[in-house]
């Protein structure tokens, strides 16, 4: 039987940066809500089998409307307060598949994930338990504390992350199984919790691109709107 893979689409933020008084995965860009962009992206993808999206508490029946139409959603289910909880509530809903399967986690508030980028995080499963998406830094890139920098680490060891992270499902349960019973947890994406609570698990990063970029600022949505137009001319 063939390994499964699983889209984790997490919406659960309420975008409060954004200051738009709802969450800003249901804002719309090129005419389409945020959400429905990202979900799209994989739904199209020949190499993801099924959908679960993650929506902030209060919205559900918003994020389950939008994603309706897209065959391959297998469930629509509410999120927790923070980023973990959210995963953590996805990976309760995948309880009964099996460790090998894939499972792909993406930030809801990337619109413009493209299929390349799915390929990569998807072959690079192949060899490996945890993949991540980066980006080389193009800022000079500095440690600080209290104000003074103490360190510039060399930029061409620095890259931005993005999501999709990808995988092997047992990788990532154990990981959370062991960070969930660590009182000091902190993490703001799930390579930080494999990287923290499994050491020996190598992560592999592959290429990322510009175009997708994460909406977090009213910037940042002045930017996806101009991408949007451009897909469709």
């Amino acid at each position: 039987m063939a390994t499964r893979t699983v889209a984790v689409v997490l919406a659960g933020g309420i975008g409060a940066r954004m200051g738009a008084g709802r969450p800003k995965q249901l804002m719309e860009v090129g005419g389409r809500p945020i959400l429905a962009h990202a979900v799209g992206a994989f739904d199209a993808h020949p190499g993801v089998d099924e959908m679960v999206v993650v929506m902030a508490a209060g919205h559900l029946r918003d994020a389950a409307a939008i994603a309706a139409p897209f065959r391959k959603t297998a469930a629509v289910i509410e999120g927790g307060d923070t980023r973990t909880a959210s995963t953590v509530a996805a990976l309760r809903v995948l309880d009964d598949r099996p460790d090998d399967a894939r499972v792909l986690f993406h930030d809801a508030a990337r619109p413009f994930v493209d299929a390349p980028v799915i390929d990569r995080v998807l072959e690079a499963l192949d060899g490996h338990d945890a993949v991540a998406v980066g980006v080389p830094a193009s800022d000079t890139m500095v440690v600080v504390e209290d104000g003074l920098v103490v360190s510039m680490p060399p930029r061409e060891t620095m890259s931005r992350f993005q999501t999709p992270q990808g995988f092997r499902l047992g990788t990532i349960r154990k990981a959370y199984e062991l960070a969930l019973a660590d009182p000091d947890l902190r993490a703001t994406d799930d390579c930080g919790i494999v990287h923290r609570y499994l050491p020996d698990v190598p992560i592999r990063v592959v290429a990322g691109s510009e175009r997708n970029l994460k909406v977090t600022r009213p910037l940042d949505a002045v930017v996806a709107e101009h991408l949007a137009i451009e897909d469709v001319r």
